[in-house]
């Protein structure tokens, strides 16, 4: 190909990218306008049930308000817009994947999500209460008055409910890397003692610091390990039979 050929081919996946995202960010100011209108109602929502119900939330600068009122608002915005994000998405990199790569991707975007919402609901549900009520104890077994901010409060959810959502995503990403050839159930293996260690320090980082709350959160990262070597396993062996069956029909 020549110098001008490989320039025009460049000019246009620039083009077409500088396309999809102008179309992203009108997706998402159009659902911007839904997520200003319903932020009040999920902040009220979050507030009347525990742990929100349990405290009095203030806040410490004249811009918190406003602040918490976007970021709600936003977060809607992008939950709504987020099918068509990944459609524009995968429009753009599917030209550069290989036809077994675009399958791959397409069957396991449904799990990704699912994943990701189990994920979110473990730790909204179950972790981030469990390390409110520790640290509330502390608090007040030192005899110091609980009183949050709302930045600091929706800051101290997202630091565990995020990373527990994205850790969630471990399987379907183990499963696409097999697929594709990039892991192997023998490579997971070799890697499981610092994969607990690494397991550990998150789960160390995410809970509150006493022994019980570390296995809580360590043994379900554990089992999505676990899972995710027993799947890999079984992509991996139907990649092999499917190679070997095509190539006995050659």
């Amino acid at each position: 190909m020549k110098r001008s050929d490989e320039t025009m081919t460049l000019m246009g996946h620039l083009t077409e990218l500088r396309s999809r995202i102008w179309r992203i960010l009108a997706v998402v100011l159009v659902s911007l306008g839904g997520g200003l209108y319903v932020s009040p109602k999920v902040l009220r929502y979050l507030k009347s049930v525990p742990p929100g119900s349990e405290m009095t939330w203030n806040v410490f600068s004249p811009w918190d308000g406003i602040r918490m009122y976007m970021t709600i608002a936003l977060a809607f915005a992008l939950a709504i817009s987020l099918p068509f994000i990944l459609y524009q998405l995968w429009g753009f990199v599917k030209k550069g994947l290989h036809p077994q790569e675009r399958v791959a991707a397409l069957r396991y975007v449904p799990y990704s999500v699912i994943c990701f919402l189990v994920g979110l609901s473990f730790g909204y549900f179950v972790v981030f209460p469990m390390s409110y009520a520790f640290t509330s104890r502390i608090t007040r077994s030192m005899q110091l008055v609980e009183t949050y901010g709302v930045a600091q409060y929706f800051g101290f959810m997202f630091n565990i409910v995020l990373p527990l959502a994205i850790a969630f995503e471990l399987p379907v990403v183990v499963m696409f890397l097999t697929k594709i050839g990039v892991l192997t159930p023998k490579a997971l293996h070799k890697m499981r003692r610092y994969a607990y260690l690494i397991l550990v320090i998150v789960a160390s980082l995410i809970s509150p610091p006493e022994l019980v709350s570390h296995m809580m959160v360590f043994i379900p990262l554990v089992l999505l390990y676990e899972i995710s070597v027993l799947l890999s396993r079984l992509v991996y062996g139907r990649r092999r039979s499917a190679s070997l069956v095509e190539a006995s029909g050659a």
